[in-house]
């Protein structure tokens, strides 16, 4: 088994009033030779967006892009006629593919917090497509679950590309086995909150680690966690 650990001290920052990112890999005005990605995992931003403030219409194109709600209320339009709402613990994803343009703001009460992840796609341009799913903290209470896939599926999101994204939330002293495909495949786990262990390396919250050369791994929480694990291929073939 082989390791990279990411620190939140050693996160890229942009402060930009209105929004403000913390970038695991290189983005934007971050630019870290040594961490431009980690398999297909080509983003890992955690964002902090302000009441009434938002990213304009803007284009994308051949790029799995999906962002996970962890406080706060975000709309999202698209060139696609999609316009939807999401809450905390709402998930969406959009298959950029050949090319689509959309908007979102943050349309609550209080500040945003949401993950904003950007996976290489295995098919270019295909058709654009969007969804979104639902996964409130409550009934996911120590439970892993799969938020999006690469097989389709009426719980989850579906993503161009052999990846899988779960979200634990677990009690303190809960362990966790996990299992992936170990040919031609990678882990990266992100700590939300509380502080987990992952095969013996601590993970402070924010914190995240990836592996690989493994077909297993044993997440422990030292106290109540909420966490992601996301799965893919190290190169895409």
């Amino acid at each position: 088994m082989q390791t990279q650990y990411f620190p939140a001290s050693e996160r890229g920052k942009k402060d930009a009033g209105w929004l403000r990112s913390n970038f695991v890999f290189s983005f934007s005005n971050y630019q870290n030779p040594v961490r431009s990605a980690f398999g297909t995992l080509f983003a890992f931003n955690d964002d902090y967006l302000v009441k009434d403030k938002g990213f304009g219409i803007h284009p994308h194109i051949n790029m799995e892009i999906i962002s996970i709600l962890l406080k706060g209320k975000m709309n999202h339009k698209d060139t696609m006629g999609y316009s939807t709402v999401i809450e905390e613990g709402g998930i969406q994803i959009m298959s950029a593919g050949s090319g689509l343009k959309h908007e979102e703001y943050n349309i609550g009460e209080e500040e945003v917090n949401f993950l904003q992840i950007w996976i290489y796609p295995k098919q270019q341009n295909i058709n654009p497509r969007y969804q979104t799913r639902n996964f409130p903290k409550e009934k996911r209470k120590n439970k892993l679950a799969t938020i999006v896939s690469y097989e389709e599926g009426a719980e989850h999101c579906w993503i161009n590309q052999n990846a899988k994204l779960s979200i634990g939330y677990f009690d303190k002293g809960k362990e966790i086995p996990y299992h992936f495909r170990e040919e031609n495949m990678c882990l990266f786990v992100f700590n939300i909150s509380g502080a987990i262990t992952v095969n013996g390396t601590k993970v402070p919250q924010r914190d995240a680690i990836g592996i690989w050369d493994t077909d297993s791994i044993n997440i422990t929480c030292e106290k109540e966690s909420e966490f992601l694990v996301i799965e893919t291929v190290i190169n895409q073939k």
